[in-house]
C-alpha cells in the first residue's frame, strides 16, 4: 500500500449564504489542500500545488480575484515548504495531476521545474485562450511552463469503468490501477479528480466541500453561473454523492482534514 498525505497551502473565507440557498450565515475559511501520493514503485504523485505566496505579477485580473476570494497564504504554507518540512524533498515528486488552473490550485506549479505535468484537454484549451471567466492567471505559472514535460490527457484517454457499482471515466496513471485520474466535469474545462487506491476520491473543487455536496442543488444563481457547465456540476455532484455511498472516502480540495495521512 501506498502513502497519501494531505498540506494546507494557503486558505480563503466566503460567506456561505452567498453561495447556497437556505444556508445560515456565516463566514467560513476554506483550506487550499494538496495530496501527495508515495506509491509503491518510488513515484511520487503531487494533486494540486495549492496557492503562490506573494508576490503576485497578476495585473488587474489578480487584483479582482483577490478582493473577492482574498487568499491567505504564508511563506510556511508554500508547498515546497510544507513538504520540505514533513522530509520530502520537492525534487523527487515525479508528476503533478493539476484538478484545474484557478489560482489555489497552480501557485505552487514553479515549485517542480523537473516534474511530468498531467493536464487535461480541457486546461489545455484554457492555457490557449484565457479568459476572465475561467478564473485563469496565466502570470501564476512560470516562464518554462509550456516548455515542461507533461501529458496531457485527451478525452479518448478516458476509459469507462465501474467503481463499486459507480459508473466513472478515469485514465490509469501509474499502469497498475492506483492512481485512476478521474474525469470529474462541470466546475472547469477539464477538471478532473484522482481515485486513489480505490478507496479515496480526491474530487479538486467538484464540489465545496464533501460535506457541502448535498448542497450543489441549492447553488445560488451566481456561483452557479460562474461554473464552467452548471449542467454537468450538478452530474458530478451526483457522482460524488453515490461514490461516498459506495464506501469511497470522498475529499474535496477546501475540505478542513484532521489529519495528515489518509490511507492509514
Amino acid at each position: 500500500m501506498g502513502r497519501l498525505r494531505h498540506y494546507v497551502c494557503g486558505s480563503t473565507s466566503h460567506e456561505l449564504g452567498a453561495v447556497f440557498r437556505g444556508m445560515a450565515a456565516g463566514r467560513r475559511e476554506f483550506p487550499a489542500g494538496v495530496f501527495l501520493y508515495d506509491a509503491d514503485d518510488g513515484r511520487r504523485v503531487l494533486f494540486d500545488t495549492g496557492y503562490a505566496t506573494a508576490p503576485w505579477h497578476t495585473g488587474w485580473r489578480g487584483r479582482v480575484y483577490r478582493r473577492l476570494l482574498p487568499p491567505n497564504v504564508a511563506a510556511v504554507e508554500d508547498v515546497a515548504a510544507r513538504l520540505t518540512a514533513d522530509g520530502v524533498d520537492p525534487a523527487s515528486v515525479t508528476h503533478v495531476v493539476l484538478s484545474h488552473l484557478h489560482p489555489d490550485h497552480v501557485g505552487g506549479v514553479r515549485r517542480f521545474p523537473e516534474a511530468t505535468f498531467v493536464l487535461s484537454e480541457g486546461h489545455e484549451r484554457t492555457l490557449r485562450a484565457p479568459r476572465v471567466r475561467t478564473g485563469v492567471l496565466p502570470g501564476l505559472l512560470p516562464e518554462w511552463f509550456a516548455r515542461a514535460e507533461r501529458v496531457v490527457l485527451h478525452d479518448d484517454a478516458f476509459q469507462s469503468t465501474t467503481v463499486d457499482g459507480v459508473e466513472l471515466r478515469a485514465h490509469d496513471l501509474l499502469g497498475d490501477g492506483s492512481y485512476l485520474i478521474v474525469d470529474l466535469p462541470g466546475h472547469a474545462d477539464g477538471h478532473v479528480g484522482a481515485l486513489v487506491e480505490s478507496r479515496v476520491l480526491l474530487a479538486g473543487d467538484a464540489a465545496w466541500g464533501h460535506d457541502l455536496i448535498d448542497a450543489s442543488s441549492r447553488m445560488r444563481w451566481l456561483p452557479l453561473a460562474i461554473q464552467h457547465d452548471a449542467g454537468r456540476y450538478m452530474a458530478t455532484s451526483t457522482v460524488l454523492t453515490h461514490l461516498a455511498g459506495a464506501g469511497i472516502r470522498v475529499v474535496c480540495s477546501h475540505d478542513p482534514l484532521a489529519s495528515t495521512e489518509l490511507l492509514g
